[in-house]
């Protein structure tokens, strides 16, 4: 599946070194590059103008509401529609030349075991957003820790809502002609109820905390990114 994500656990560093008068032992602060904190919610580089094929139909007017929404806008357009008021929506894309193949990624999806993926990159991703240097050093112990129950989770209550397809000519690199191929790109929807996710995320929060012994600095940090996870979650 080929789905965009910020591997957990390993994070390239940009070292910062503080040093003060009578001080003996220097201080080394991670800062994450510029594009560190670049969110992957939205970026779904679709443009319509290459579509050429659809599930129901030749033209860009036949795809479903939810999915014109996610390419125009990305995961919190979809959430905005009234048909998902109080849902999260996640959406699963897998892409290649084999139809057959796609379709049967697709067909086969499971809002138990595939949905996993889909939740806990979403979770690592708002981790990250809320730290001000490298998430394992500002909270410790306690980002891998959450990462791999995120991981290994089970989210009750993920509906598949539906699944659709598109055909896009992709341009080739050449720099003396434009040629183009054509590659499928298959969608999978699905939604679970907000109060319900919020519950295992917190429940995962709380279990992994306990598992660690954070300095006062990482429960601080830790303290405020839990007060703050779920807005524009």
């Amino acid at each position: 599946m080929k789905i965009k994500k910020i591997t957990p656990f390993f994070f390239p560093c940009v070292i910062i070194l503080f040093s003060c008068a009578g001080q003996k032992k220097n201080v080394f602060i991670p800062v994450p590059v510029n594009n560190y904190f670049v969110t992957e919610k939205n970026n779904n580089n679709i443009n319509p103008d290459n579509i050429i094929e659809t599930k129901t139909g030749v033209s860009v007017r036949s795809l479903p509401g939810w999915l014109s929404s996610f390419i125009n806008g990305g995961v919190e357009e979809v959430e905005r529609m009234n048909a998902f008021y109080g849902k999260y929506i996640f959406i699963g894309s897998n892409e290649g030349v084999n139809f057959t193949a796609m379709n049967m990624w697709a067909n086969n999806f499971s809002a138990v075991k595939d949905f996993t993926i889909l939740a806990a990159e979403r979770i690592e991703r708002r981790m990250i957003s809320w730290a001000y240097s490298y998430p394992d050093y500002e909270y410790g112990l306690f980002f891998e820790t959450m990462a791999k129950k995120a991981y290994s989770a089970v989210y009750t209550g993920a509906v598949k809502e539906d699944t659709y397809w598109i055909k896009m000519k992709v341009m080739q690199e050449n720099d003396i002609t434009e040629e183009y191929s054509e590659i499928y790109i298959f969608f999978v929807l699905i939604s679970i109820n907000k109060m319900s996710l919020q519950a295992i995320i917190s429940n995962l929060m709380t279990e992994s905390l306990s598992a660690v012994t954070p300095t006062k600095e990482q429960l601080d940090s830790i303290n405020r990114m839990r007060r703050n996870f779920y807005e524009r979650f």
